[in-house]
């Protein structure tokens, strides 16, 4: 079984690093002002280009951030390692390669 302290202080330092993240953008990811006197067409073309792949970054962020704090749950009730779907162990390279796993191998392929 992997180093569960070690995975533990890994994702929360990634929690608070895409936390940051978050807040730090937030800016960018506000509706784009579309007052034609004091933008061009060009200029909020791009700013909508912009919010959009902010948009789209955050969403991966709050996807990653959700997955995070599962594994940490599961860390807190003693379930880190097991198949969320067939209670099986997850082997321990695949927990190396991404931590946040929820499931072994096997339920991950739908077989």
């Amino acid at each position: 079984m992997p180093d569960l302290s070690a995975i533990k202080k890994s994702l929360t330092a990634r929690l608070e690093e895409l936390q940051t993240s978050t807040e730090a953008t937030a800016e960018s990811r506000k509706p784009v002002e579309l007052d034609q006197a004091a933008v061009g067409r060009l200029s909020r073309m791009d700013a909508l280009q912009v919010q959009a792949m902010a948009q789209a970054t955050e969403r991966h962020r709050e996807q990653e951030i959700a997955r995070i704090k599962a594994a940490l749950d599961r860390i807190e009730a003693d379930e880190f390692g097991y198949c969320i779907v067939c209670g099986e162990e997850i082997a321990p390279k695949r927990l190396e390669i991404d931590p946040t796993v929820p499931t072994c191998i096997v339920c991950a392929s739908g077989k």
